[in-house]
């Protein structure tokens, strides 16, 4: 459910990022915190949903076996009766996996390459623009604004890189795994299936920290409010006192962007 979760959230990110880049003036129509709230929630649902069929598709009944001749209790696990009376298992897994590659893999792979390239090229525009800004000598505050904005877009992009790269093998392997059981004849070794499975895995949970530790290294802004969130205990503003906004935004900004 997490790992779900954490992929459309990536995707939400992604998405904020382009339109506060690419599109700023509706920045302040759909980039605002009641907006964020109500993604996380519908997120955080959807993700719920997806997943809580798993936790009743398996009856399970303690039953008695001869083992080198002894009667031992063992725990026998069958397919729920709603699925293998009324579904069918092969309808289930193949609706339950197919499902998951196409609104959960392929989709928002695409769709973050897709969002990658047009926020990379937003950003060479960018730099062009601040190399045209460095020419002027009354240009240095909206320079750095823009050099400000640059690094967040970079940040990002590196984030989704490091996420596409640790989540499309195991996109990749899914798939397979649905052409061999429906489609397809049985062609996928599922040994080599395994392994693939338990490194992909790795990695994605490796990722994790090292998220976190792009974030700690690109965003001067993380930075700042980690270390006033976990080591002083509250956010401050620059005009003192405790500050909601600037605890999950930061400043404001003339588009008052939300940094998520």
């Amino acid at each position: 459910m997490f790992h779900t979760a954490s992929i459309w959230l990536t995707l939400a990110l992604a998405i904020q990022r382009y339109i506060y880049v690419c599109h700023a003036p509706l920045a302040r129509k759909f980039c605002t915190m009641a907006n964020v709230y109500k993604c996380l929630g519908y997120i955080m649902f959807t993700a719920a949903l997806h997943q809580s069929t798993r936790l009743v598709e398996s009856d399970y009944e303690a039953v008695e076996i001869e083992w080198h001749n002894e009667t031992v209790h063992v725990c026998n696990k069958t397919t729920a009766a709603w699925i293998s009376l009324y579904i069918t298992e092969d309808v289930y897994y193949s609706f339950y996996y197919l499902f998951r590659i196409v609104f959960v893999h392929v989709i928002p792979c695409v769709a973050l390459v897709v969002l990658n390239v047009l926020l990379f090229r937003a950003l060479k525009r960018a730099q062009q623009r601040r190399d045209m800004l460095l020419l002027k000598k009354n240009k240095k505050s909206e320079c750095k604004k823009l050099r400000d904005s640059n690094c967040t877009t970079l940040m990002l992009i590196v984030v989704v890189t490091v996420f596409l790269i640790v989540e499309i093998p195991l996109a990749v392997v899914t798939l397979l795994h649905v052409l061999s059981s429906s489609v397809l004849s049985d062609f996928l070794d599922y040994h080599i299936a395994h392994i693939l499975i338990l490194f992909s895995n790795f990695f994605i949970i490796l990722s994790y920290p090292i998220n976190f530790a792009i974030y700690c290294g690109m965003s001067r802004q993380f930075r700042e409010t980690f270390k006033e969130l976990f080591i002083r205990g509250t956010v401050t503003n620059r005009n003192g006192g405790s500050s909601r906004y600037s605890l999950v935004n930061g400043p404001r900004t003339c588009t008052n962007e939300t940094v998520l």
